[in-house]
């Protein structure tokens, strides 16, 4: 099967992409595919007179690590040749076309906001992961926290916040402040002053002219993959300083994780059934992983949904499938698999 993983991209979470990128390329080379490894915001310069024949080269993609802190993005828009305002390189559409599929290794704005998903569903083009209306739905927090109220999930009381607002409201404190669509804790802030509050969105405005502020639950952090509809072990996350931010997300040995997680049978199942639910209320496909916090008196708070979560060598879901018997290369193929379902019914009428 011919293969592009598309990774990179103009976000703030580029360098966690490109890592997973890497890593699911050289997985699914070793299952036997044709795969190349495509940069979203660079593209390929090159022109094929036949874009298949770009599969016929043999790749082999160095690993890159994932940095402490998020990358210059003005930086990386200087560094590309291509002059013009696309946040798509050159000839990626072409090239996708070409594929059998696109295993969607992006992260952040550009891949888990849908636009990706609705360009390559006009253009004809198969790709892994959620369409554009779950994608759309699960990267706006806002949207995603009225959606759980409207459902019965637990989630923390929040409010949002608009940077053009004439007055920026308080939600209390502790809380927690970040941008309404980003991932990886990018611009997020554990605050307990009104200082710390205007310190806390002015850095999540960097990243978006939306922002939520919502009460700050203290508890054991866990995370739940669900996999063709079906949760998969939990996980717990322990980091050994601070919160579970961006620098304890992929620095090795920053963070304890266990798997399965340590708790009773009965909140188990609770976890997992609620994020096999929140995975159809929020309209998602494929697999997805949800975030909780357990707090002291079992009360399991829903916190969002990642509709592609990190494939690192230290990402979550990775652990949680390994736990449920599916080898890392095994867990990619299933990611395929489950994606070339989603068209079976569609090619029909094509």
């Amino acid at each position: 099967m011919n293969v592009i993983v598309l990774c990179g991209g103009l976000s703030a979470e580029r360098d966690v992409s490109i890592t997973s990128g890497t890593m699911v390329a050289a997985a699914l080379r070793r299952r036997g595919h044709r795969v190349v490894l495509m940069d979203l915001f660079f593209g390929y310069p090159n022109k094929y007179g036949d874009p298949r024949e770009i599969f016929d080269t043999v790749y082999d993609d160095g690993i890159a690590a994932v940095s402490e802190t998020a990358p210059d993005l003005d930086a990386v828009k200087a560094s590309r040749v291509q002059n013009n305002n696309s946040r798509m390189g050159d000839n990626i559409l072409e090239i996708c076309r070409a594929a059998d599929i696109v295993f969607l290794a992006l992260h952040g704005e550009d891949g888990e906001d849908g636009k990706i998903q609705a360009t390559f569903d006009l253009a004809g083009i198969k790709y892994t992961g959620s369409g554009p209306l779950g994608s759309a739905i699960a990267m706006n927090k806002p949207i995603t926290k009225q959606l759980f109220v409207q459902n019965g999930i637990k989630t923390p009381t929040g409010i949002s916040i608009n940077k053009r607002d004439p007055e920026y409201k308080n939600p209390g404190f502790p809380c927690v402040v970040k941008p309404g669509s980003r991932g990886s804790s990018v611009g997020v802030s554990i605050v307990s002053s009104p200082e710390e509050y205007r310190a806390a969105l002015e850095l999540a405005f960097r990243y978006d002219d939306d922002v939520i502020a919502e009460q700050y639950i203290r508890g054991r952090e866990c995370d739940v993959g669900v996999l063709d509809g079906r949760a998969l072990p939990v996980i717990e996350i322990c980091p050994k300083e601070g919160f579970y931010d961006y620098k304890n997300k992929y620095q090795k040995g920053m963070t304890d994780e266990f798997c399965p997680a340590d708790f009773p049978p009965d909140m188990t199942r609770k976890l997992q059934s609620t994020a096999e639910q929140v995975f159809g209320i929020l309209k998602l496909e494929v697999y997805a992983r949800m975030d909780f916090i357990v707090d002291g008196d079992g009360g399991v708070w829903c916190l969002e949904a990642n509709t592609l979560p990190g494939l690192t060598p230290i990402s979550l879901l990775p652990q949680e499938a390994a736990v449920a018997g599916l080898s890392y290369e095994e867990l990619c193929q299933a990611i395929i698999d489950y994606s070339l379902k989603k068209y079976e019914v569609t090619d029909k009428w094509v």
